[in-house]
């Protein structure tokens, strides 16, 4: 077997024409030319000064983007496009704003494509291990020809790291990326491997974000890493955080189905950083992927979390309702450095729990999640909380509608209002998501909401009313329609159609 290039590179600042150089060089040892409808894909699940390291730099794009057309030849590439899907239901173009990529992509005669605004397509799985017969990926995607992911290197509350396996999360929109964003994460993320692959990976460590996802703290490790296979770049990614990569369950189980080899016999590391010498540059990273309650110790939220439903066959919802918030929690935390202190206590459970809630007179208990079920007594009151869980079979992806965040801002007062004098407070969702849970949290725990923070209100709402407009303006020029798209128009996605809803 060809061995999978990974290479190392020093980079001690981000500055575009030197990533630029660097990028270039990578591309011309791999031996990648740009061609066709060129998509570039970085990591932009949030952009504001208040989540500095959790995105993709706009200097990392801009180089990235100046070596792709360093690389291009005459007539070979018929478009040069940025793609993106923003999280915690933000309007794609608020991050894009505050991102400052619009200036980059500008300066290289690029196209913007806001995932959450443009058609969205199916396309057929065949793993016979797959969760769904079919997913769905924005238009751009499934028609790319040569695909650049762009990640930020990063730890992650649920799946331990994000490197460019993880990033394609960001392939889909919100209506699409929460089915099956649980327990079976893993799973979703080698799922939507089969959708397309990249032909160049190059990871944003310059500066990358220890901890956490969306809030992370930065970690200097001055370095660009790039391959050209996804498993095999963040096998090295793991190795150079002192991880066995089959202790990271999505990049495991990519390999086993063939996505790329994590061995380090299959990978031949090269550029002016080795390996060893990268090792000890990320000395100290810390990563993430903490249970629940052992995140909130010592804190004024006792959490509880039992297992998800037994057919799923674990003992934790890693990939959902749990980590969601303790992003949430976070989140506040940027907003307001005295929310610890000014919190009101509450208990949060999640799953099947089975333990004691020890409930002081007045502490709100939040029953978190479809799955979420607890029998006992609280106080004087005796609690039956029952599963609702719906099955994975019966979650029709067609049927998938997102409620944008002034409708999930309304959907939760309402709840709270209708429970506002009951100590236990009943909320749905598989998996109640980031957004909805700082929403939770902010109005039970009696703290700042960051949706209502005076700093980003104005940009929200202009961006808000511009995609509304954006999708108005969308549905009322389109002739409703559903084809084939052939090969020459899909790249290397699967035959399937355009989704007219």
């Amino acid at each position: 077997m060809t061995k999978h290039q990974v290479i190392l590179r020093r980079c001690d600042a981000y500055d575009s024409e030197r990533i630029r150089g660097i990028v270039r060089e990578a591309m011309t040892d791999l031996n990648l030319r740009p061609h066709g409808r060129t998509l570039v894909k970085p990591n932009l699940v949030i952009a504001h000064e208040m989540f500095a390291y959790a995105y993709t730099r706009p200097e990392f794009a801009d180089g990235v983007l100046g070596a792709i057309r360093d690389r291009e030849e005459p007539g070979a590439m018929e478009e040069l496009a940025v793609g993106e899907r923003c999280g915690i239901t933000m309007p794609m173009r608020m991050v894009w704003a505050e991102s400052g990529y619009q200036k980059v992509i500008k300066r290289h005669k690029a196209k913007r494509y806001f995932f959450d605004e443009v058609s969205q397509v199916q396309i057929p799985l065949t793993h016979p291990d797959r969760l769904r017969d079919y997913v769905f990926t924005p238009e751009p995607v499934a028609r790319a020809d040569f695909f650049v992911n762009l990640p930020k290197f990063k730890a992650h509350p649920w799946t331990t790291v994000t490197f460019s396996l993880k990033n394609y999360i960001g392939i889909q929109d919100d209506r699409h990326r929460l089915i099956d964003h649980d327990w079976a994460l893993n799973e979703k993320i080698a799922d939507l491997q089969e959708i397309i692959q990249p032909q160049l990976v190059a990871i944003d460590a310059i500066t990358a974000g220890e901890g956490r996802m969306l809030t992370p703290t930065p970690f200097n490790m001055h370095m660009i890493i790039m391959g050209d296979n996804q498993v095999a770049v963040d096998a090295t990614c793991c190795r150079i955080l002192g991880l066995d990569p089959e202790s990271v369950d999505h990049i495991a189980l990519c390999a086993k189905r063939g996505v790329g080899s994590l061995h380090e016999s299959d990978i031949q590391v090269s550029g002016d950083i080795s390996l060893d010498d990268a090792i000890a540059q990320a000395n100290g990273f810390q990563v993430g992927r903490k249970r629940v309650e052992t995140y909130f110790q010592g804190t004024r939220i006792s959490a509880h979390a039992g297992p998800p439903p037994a057919e799923e066959k674990t003992d934790y919802c890693w990939g959902g309702c749990p980590g969601a918030i303790e992003e949430s929690v976070e989140i506040i935390r940027q907003l307001d450095d005295t929310m610890d202190e000014r919190i009101k206590p509450m208990h949060v459970v999640f799953g099947a729990y089975q333990g004691p809630l020890d409930v002081k007179p007045g502490e709100k208990v939040v029953f978190m999640g479809d799955c979420a079920c607890w029998k006992g007594k609280i106080g004087d009151q005796e609690v039956d909380i029952e599963n609702l869980y719906t099955e994975r079979d019966k979650k029709d992806p067609h049927h998938a509608r997102m409620q944008d965040i002034y409708l999930k801002m309304a959907s939760v007062i309402g709840n709270v209002i209708r429970q506002r004098k009951n100590q236990v407070i009943r909320v749905q969702g598989c998996p109640v998501s980031v957004a909805e849970q700082t929403l939770y949290l902010s109005l039970l725990g009696k703290v700042k909401n960051p949706y209502l923070d005076p700093s980003s209100v104005i940009p929200f709402v202009r961006s808000w009313f511009a995609w509304r407009f954006a999708k108005l303006f969308r549905w009322i020029r389109r002739i409703p329609y559903q084809r084939d798209l052939g090969a020459d128009e899909r790249g290397d996605a699967a035959s399937g159609y355009i989704e007219t809803a």
